[in-house]
């Protein structure tokens, strides 16, 4: 067993803060989601009449967890393990933590109990919860479980801490972001709303539609949150709500005024048409907020996160070999995964002798579920100040939609 490293941290009462900050990741799921700021795996011990496990950590620091689990408690003396969610960032540490303690209890959904005998191959003691669901664990407490189907897996749940009034939320209300704050008012708030934002976008807006009857049904059962405890990065003590309000606002197909322009450029035609779309926009629009980005140069999840923001997305690129460039195909296939609602489209281009791109990406972007406007704006070769003008043109029409 590794030396312990990292003492627990109170959050409240018998409450306790056992994970790991990340400083160093970058990408998360494969390199699907870049981590600019880090991230963290929190885990929580309750400590009470009974001793509780709330989640783990990545199985990367199995060892380095339980060695600093093992310097706060004996191991033998846990009582419950709580799995609020099976994906390996929280659960990684369970099979060498299991090794060491097989019989204890593990309670989940039953999704949660499918999934970790998926990931893992063992028949541990599984006890499946649903929600309303309540575990005594003394001192008059007790923890109650809820069920948060697709928020963002199958198996996913809450846990409520009675008297204490802690929502144990898992992978909702997080935020890739590593401190050793701990605390929402422990850190820069620009930076935190920047992190959770990008979270949603990029992870949970596919899942709004659920997200808003979940919040509703958690608002009926007139629960008392005083700190919502996250899975990745701060804990939400100052004013816990406040992010619950965001993701209520977030989770109604979410837009402001704004318009992204997303494009590549083999020879900077398509980029020089662009950069006229925006003057355009502006002349009909100038309160309107226009961010432009070459993908290709751009990291996707940041654009990702203002697509999220914006009520148009404009589309550019050349066409090469009877086609779109595969970073647009690529980003457009991305946007499609996460089912944004309510948001037009418009697209533009270079091109040399064939010309499919633009029509191509009008397909494209109505099949991902985007409002497309019109039959977009073609260029044949590099563009002259002529074309450019009736680019700017195209940019006015976007800016008065």
């Amino acid at each position: 067993m590794e030396r312990k490293t990292v003492m627990k941290k109170l959050i409240k009462n018998n409450v306790y803060w056992l994970g790991k900050v990340d400083w160093d990741l970058r990408k998360f799921h494969g390199d699907e989601l870049s981590t600019g700021r880090g991230s963290s795996y929190n885990s929580y011990l309750v400590q009470e009449e009974k001793n509780v496990l709330i989640d783990t950590v990545w199985m990367p620091y199995d060892n380095e967890f339980i060695a600093n689990l093992a310097g706060e408690i004996d191991l033998n003396k846990i009582d419950y393990i709580i799995v609020n969610h099976s994906e390996v960032d929280h659960s990684g540490s369970l099979p060498e933590l299991m090794k060491l303690i097989p019989d204890t209890p593990i309670y989940c959904t039953a999704n949660g109990a499918k999934l970790l005998k998926g990931h893992y191959h063992q028949d541990w003691n599984f006890n499946i919860v649903k929600t309303g669901d309540r575990l005594e664990i003394g001192n008059g407490k007790e923890l109650v479980f809820v069920e948060m189907q697709m928020l963002h897996w199958p198996d996913s749940m809450a846990t409520y801490l009675t008297k204490d009034n802690i929502l144990f939320s898992n992978d909702a209300f997080g935020q890739h972001l590593a401190t050793e704050n701990l605390f929402n008012d422990k850190v820069d708030p620009c930076e935190l709303f920047s992190e959770a934002i990008k979270y949603y976008a990029n992870i949970l807006t596919p899942f709004s539609s659920v997200l808003r009857k979940k919040l509703q049904e958690i608002i009926s059962f007139g629960l008392t949150i005083d700190i919502i405890a996250t899975s990745h990065g701060v804990i939400w003590r100052d004013d816990p709500m406040q992010i619950v309000e965001k993701y209520a606002l977030w989770a109604n197909d979410y837009q402001e005024d704004q318009i992204t322009i997303v494009y590549d450029t083999m020879w900077n035609g398509t980029k020089k048409i662009a950069e006229r779309i925006v003057e355009g926009i502006l002349k009909a629009s100038p309160d309107t907020t226009v961010k432009i980005f070459h993908i290709a140069r751009s990291d996707h999840n940041d654009v990702i996160t203002e697509v999220f923001k914006s009520k148009m997305v404009v589309m550019g690129s050349p066409t090469l070999n009877n086609n779109i460039l595969p970073e647009i195909v690529g980003f457009i296939s991305n946007m499609k995964g996460l089912k944004f609602k309510n948001k037009k489209a418009a697209a533009f281009g270079c091109y040399g002798w064939s010309g499919e791109s633009v029509k191509q990406m009008n397909e494209l972007m109505g099949s991902a579920g985007f409002e497309v406007i019109n039959e977009g704006f073609r260029n044949l070769w590099n563009p002259d100040e002529d074309q450019l003008a009736k680019a700017e043109e195209f940019g006015e029409q976007l800016g008065k939609l």
